[in-house]
């Protein structure tokens, strides 16, 4: 069976139960501030178990696919070592939302494993939750019973809170779960060793495929648990696992999930998969981080240095890394497997197939771009070696900075050092490592209370802005939330004017009003599709009603920035061609940033072009026409632009302004006519990443400040030059002549040079055999390396030392010949070093040369005579 028929039975199997079947959320989360990335099944339905959203389908069974790299799922360095770690995998999943509970779970999951796919039953084992006295919890006895209609007594067993009780998080819904694991191992193994002594003990060849999760509580922030008012079902299966089973494998890398990609790296780089046991490793890297990256992209989120996209970049660099150092590759080649992957994958997930060419220019840069971060690393590597003695360990602080900057991982500098005969200092390593991990734990700690609920909430709270900005509004609930050592509060309203932060458009500021008080909404955001208004303080009792008025001045000039960035879209795709899409957005009320897919710099004709059109639709004075609460599948027919990345509900909202130039779907606040941006001017152009431009821009009375403000800037200019008749004729006549006099300094700084220079070769002092100059001189550092280099071509055994300073910044230069540094010891990173002390500064550099930089010129006396000393003491 392979892995396309395995997934389909799946969903066909719950079909038949009666499931709707949904398609796979994005990998990357928006709207919810705990997640970057989704790590399980259930992240989409969040929402709904939480109590925040009703939902639309008793029953539902899908094919998600995760991500699990950082937070307490950091699997990232296991991955390619073992047989059943990834970055990306997928999880088949299926769950009732107050409909069938433990019985019809365990039932259903016992049916499809060996009636459906035919796995033999003597291979399989369920474990059930044992209780746990701390929770007041008895052992789960109902799952017991109902496991015991379809498996052997013996092969039920006990499993602790820490595997068989299952928790959102900290606070949240939470409740026992049953596993169901499987023994792949050789009749014989099985035979002297039982399988379930080896259930959850990290067998690679006993794993666990699926888990029944039962939930019926909630714990609160004080610990208690409270049940439910109804008991949901969520399941969540390991296909990679699944199909490793059923495929007779014993590593999930050997089924047709991860081996087309596997034998093509193979082909790539020459050699064979199963004969080297570090190659065999990096292909493993390789292949699994090629779909974690791939799906990432596709899904909008790109290599970056912040949050996601650093993690994407992460992964990345690791797949490069591995391949650099046991496949040798030293060209781009990762992006040479991603047709590999669509055509095993793109059947499931179409947007494999629609994002192939930006998936593989943007791995294709970010690989060039790595490979040379890649030799730089190396090259720090090879100048630290040469600057400590033979047989000395390397710095853990040293390895960490290879580490963090350069993204070396450990592993590769510890062969690296043994390949000279060094060692690495790990425990300073891992020091640091555990320093950043500390770092990164502290900035990511928030503290939720518990809501206190004031009255039922039946459904989402209601958005009444697009009609008014303010309403009579009630207090669902509230609670106070701690986050880097800030306290603020978090309110719900039954309906709110207030527009909740989400597609790139900020969320709204205002005021709540009551009995003559007002209270500051200083942000509003979505947590979990749940509307929430940031407070700074609430009062002890709140009233039935009050007021909620949205700060009308910044919601209108969001407007406007909004409906001009949707004309800016449309604009673009009619000046640089129908490939152009959406990447991202950020629009308030000062400015709008738009990235978009584009493989080259926009010229000033393009831009000009765009910002004309837009100006043009603007005066045309378009009316708006929205279309809401319409079926997905109608919008689209309508022409309506979906933007990746984008998860949609099944109705909608469409923003057009003359369907025929601009449709979209969209949840934003706009202008009521186009006419009401007044100007859109584009400030700024270009790259962002791979593939990636982005164009920032702004409307309205900001557009005619900037727009004053070059003119202003112009006519200074202007001042400066006299007025003249021909500004350009002017500034360009004005950059010749100091291009004539600049040529004329450099020949007099050069005929100086060599006055200079034969000065100090005159003045050579010779101790112990070594060519000793010392000098103290005005000039810029440039000038002074260029004099030292044509010194060291000039004087044999040469050890040169010039303090300078040029407009009251002192330095200090030494070059020493390698005969000297290799003869002497000598280093001329470790001298400055310890000169640059008289001139309060520091530096470094290479053996052979070195600079510093200080902030005192009045030691420059007493660094060069330290140099004499240290001279004669080394030699």
């Amino acid at each position: 069976m392979d892995s396309k028929d395995i997934r389909q039975a799946f969903l066909d199997f719950f079909a038949e139960k009666g499931h709707h079947i949904v398609p796979s959320a994005p990998m990357v989360v928006k709207n919810d501030p705990t997640l970057m990335f989704t790590n399980a099944g259930m992240n989409q339905f969040k929402d709904i178990f939480l109590g925040h959203s009703p939902a639309n389908h008793k029953r539902i069974a899908n094919s998600q696919k995760c991500l699990r790299v950082s937070g307490k799922h950091n699997d990232l360095e296991e991955v390619g070592h073992d047989t059943y770690h990834h970055t990306m995998f997928e999880m088949l999943g299926n769950w009732s939302f107050g409909d069938y509970f433990k019985k019809e779970a365990i039932a259903w999951a016992w049916e499809l494993l060996t009636g459906v796919y035919g796995l033999e039953k003597d291979r399989l084992y369920v474990t059930v939750f044992e209780g746990d006295g701390s929770d007041k919890l008895e052992p789960d006895n109902e799952a017991r019973r109902f496991w015991a209609d379809h498996v052997e007594e013996n092969r039920i067993l006990n499993g602790s809170k820490k595997d068989n009780f299952w928790e959102m998080g900290d606070t949240g819904p939470c409740g026992p779960c049953s596993e169901i694991h499987i023994d792949i191992r050789p009749r014989a193994e099985r035979e002297r060793i039982a399988g379930h002594e080896l259930v959850n003990r990290d067998h690679p060849l006993v794993v666990e495929i699926w888990n029944l999760v039962f939930i019926e509580f909630n714990r609160l922030s004080s610990g208690e648990l409270k049940p439910l008012p109804a008991r949901h079902v969520d399941t969540g299966m390991g296909f990679e696992r699944l199909c490793m089973a059923l495929q007779g494998k014993t590593s999930n890398y050997d089924t047709d999930v991860f081996q087309p990609a596997i034998q093509a790296l193979s082909e790539l780089a020459g050699k064979t998969y199963g004969k080297d046991k570090e190659q065999d490793v990096a292909m493993r890297v390789a292949a699994d981080h090629l779909r974690a990256v791939a799906f990432a992209i596709a899904d909008g989120e790109l290599p970056s240095n912040n949050k996601a996209g650093y993690v994407i970049r992460r992964i990345l660099r690791r797949a490069i890394r591995y391949g650099y150092t046991f496949l040798d590759f030293r060209e781009p080649f990762v992006s040479k497997m991603v047709p590999v992957l669509v055509s095993t994958m793109g059947e499931a997930f179409p947007e494999l197939v629609a994002r192939q060419d930006l998936i593989t220019r943007v791995i294709h840069e970010e690989e060039q771009t790595f490979l040379k971060t890649l030799s730089m690393g190396i090259q720090k590597f090879e100048q630290y070696v040469g600057s400590v003695p033979e047989g000395s360990v390397i710095a853990g602080d040293f390895a960490f900075e290879l580490f963090d900057t350069y993204g070396f991982p450990v592993d590769l500098t510890r062969l690296m050092a043994r390949e000279k005969g060094l060692e690495v200092d790990m425990e300073g390593f891992d020091q640091g490592m555990q320093a950043q991990k500390s770092r990164s734990r502290a900035a990511a700690v928030t503290d939720a209370g518990d809501w206190v609920e004031l009255r039922k909430m039946h459904e989402d709270t209601r958005f009444l802005g697009y009609e008014r900005l303010a309403a009579e509004v009630s207090v669902v609930k509230y609670r106070k939330v701690s986050q880097k050592g800030k306290d603020f509060y978090q309110v719900v309203l039954d309906e709110t004017p207030f527009y909740a932060e989400s597609g790139g458009q900020v969320g709204d500021r205002g005021v709540l009003q009551y009995d003559g008080e007002t209270i500051e909404v200083v942000d509003t955001q979505k947590e979990n599709n749940l509307t929430v208004h940031i407070t700074n303080k609430v009062p002890a009792h709140w009233p039935e009603t009050i007021t909620a008025v949205v700060d009308q001045e910044k919601r209108r000039l969001t407007a406007n920035n909004h409906t001009a960035t949707h004309l800016l879209h449309s604009a673009l795709k009619e000046v640089l061609g129908g490939h152009v899409e959406q990447k991202g957005s950020l629009v308030n009320e000062e400015r709008l940033r738009f990235d978009f897919s584009h493989f080259s710099r926009m010229t000033k004709e393009e831009i000009a072009a765009v910002e004309k059109l837009v100006n043009e639709k603007i005066r045309e004075n378009i009316q708006a026409q929205e279309h809401r609460d319409i079926p997905l599948d109608e919008a689209r027919q309508m022409g309506a632009v979906a933007l990746f990345g984008e998860k949609y509900g099944e109705r909608v909202r469409v923003m057009a302004f003359d369907p025929s130039f601009s449709t979209e779907l969209c949840g934003g606040t706009h202008v009521q006519a186009t006419g009401q941006i007044g100007l859109c001017k584009v400030v700024s152009e270009g790259a962002i990443a791979a593939g990636i431009r982005r164009i920032e821009a702004v409307t309205g009375n900001t557009a005619e400040a900037f727009v004053n403000g070059k003119i202003e800037e112009l006519e200074q200019l202007r001042a400066l030059l006299r007025n003249p008749k021909d500004s350009t004729q002017a500034l360009e006549q004005l950059l010749q002549e100091q291009d004539l006099l600049k040529k004329r300094i450099e020949g007099f700084q050069r005929e100086q040079a060599k006055q200079l220079e034969e000065s100090l070769l005159a003045g050579v002092e010779t101790i112990g055999g070594v060519n000793y100059i010392a000098a103290k001189l005005r000039m810029d550092p440039k000038a002074v390396k260029d004099l030292a280099f044509s010194l060291k071509s000039r004087v044999s055994d040469l050890f040169l030392v010039i303090a300078h300073e040029e407009g009251g910044k002192p330095g200090l230069a030494i070059m020493i010949a390698e005969s000297v540094v290799k003869e002497k010891g000598l280093h001329a990173g470790n001298l400055v070093r310890e000169l640059a002390k008289h001139i309060q500064g520091s530096g470094g550099g290479q053996p052979f040369f070195a600079t510093a930089g200080g902030r005192d010129a009045s030691g420059m006396d007493k660094a060069l005579a330290q140099s004499r000393k240290l001279l004669e003491q080394a030699v």
